[in-house]
């Protein structure tokens, strides 16, 4: 009996002071690494795990271990609530400051911008990220003024950092700079082989950019356009309706249903039912693939295509052809 107690206390003792050495040493290691002011930038980039944030941290002596860091973020939940962007920490900040600040105190962020958004939708989601009502920086950016200077087709679709007090002016500019930057004028020049002006490539692209669903759709419909546009026939791409129609507020969206009644009632320029040729100006603001098959269009003999309820394209060569597809995947 005597020795069962001698047994007991000492294990009573190591069960008791084991959780306590490791949780002195878990709030121990979310301590400051020093009382140092200094200011260290840091940078988060969009997917980047936990696990990759924590090392970066240590690596940039803000954390004192990247593996506690990892089960303070957990214990916090906020694993999901990580922003990518840029920040400005201090060597004195504890670790659970440096992790609230992960979820809203990024001086900039990023943005990725999807292709085929017409300039609304861009200044929509731009506002959506950069508008933090629990942010103490200056908010400076309309979407109103944005839609003002942006150059509808030339506002770049990629991923930006973005500073969170940037204005409208500011952002648009970096958005066309951006397209200059990444399209170039050899690219567009070869529209000339096609009769098409550097503008009108760009439109063309637009128009790719909503009615393809794959890349490998895109030259082949960029080919059937052009086609159409030799032949004078009338474009009829039904994304320039949707254009036209604009915002239906019904549903809360842009880019709405359209009827065969719209193709006629829609009384807009840019309707390609009712004009003939190219719209005046794009209706979406195209990636670089897009700008491409515009610019290098396949030869190809057909003249119609039509996507079925799965997505798959269907083209044809002559009307009857495609009224056959009509009937047969509509």
């Amino acid at each position: 009996m005597i020795k069962s107690k001698t047994l007991f206390i000492p294990l009573l003792i190591v069960l008791i002071l084991v959780p306590l050495i490791a949780l002195l040493l878990y709030n121990q290691s979310l301590k400051p690494v020093s009382t140092s002011a200094e200011q260290v930038p840091f940078r988060i980039t969009p997917g980047q795990p936990v696990t990759q944030i924590a090392a970066n941290l240590k690596e940039e002596n803000l954390v004192r271990n990247a593996f506690t860091f990892r089960l303070l973020v957990a214990q916090m939940g906020i694993t999901k609530s990580i922003q990518a962007g840029d920040f400005i920490f201090t060597r004195n900040m504890s670790a659970k400051e440096i992790a609230q600040s992960l979820t809203h105190g990024a001086i900039d962020l990023w943005i990725t911008i999807p292709e085929g958004l017409r300039e609304e939708e861009i200044a929509e989601l731009i506002e959506s990220k950069l508008k933090d009502p629990d942010s103490t920086s200056t908010y400076q950016f309309d979407k109103e003024q944005f839609t003002e200077f942006a150059d509808e087709g030339y506002m770049f679709p990629d991923t930006y950092l973005i500073a969170k007090d940037a204005n409208s002016r500011e952002v648009a500019d970096r958005l066309r700079r951006t397209f200059d930057e990444k399209v170039g004028e050899d690219l567009l020049e070869k529209g000339a082989e096609n009769n098409l002006t550097l503008e009108e490539v760009v439109t063309l692209a637009s128009l790719i950019e909503r009615e393809a669903k794959t890349n490998e759709e895109r030259a082949t419909i960029s080919g059937i356009l052009i086609n159409r546009l030799n032949a004078g026939i009338a474009l009829q791409v039904d994304a320039t309706v949707q254009y036209a129609k604009g915002y239906d507020s019904a549903n809360g969206k842009w880019w709405p249903q359209i009827t065969v009644d719209d193709y006629q009632s829609v009384r807009s320029v840019y309707n390609t039912y009712r004009n003939p040729g190219l719209p005046p100006a794009p209706i979406s603001n195209p990636g670089i693939e897009s700008i491409r098959a515009a610019a290098n269009p396949q030869e190809t003999d057909y003249l119609y295509y039509l996507h079925d309820a799965d997505g798959k394209i269907h083209y044809a060569e002559t009307v009857d052809q495609h009224n056959q597809n009509i009937q047969n995947y509509l």
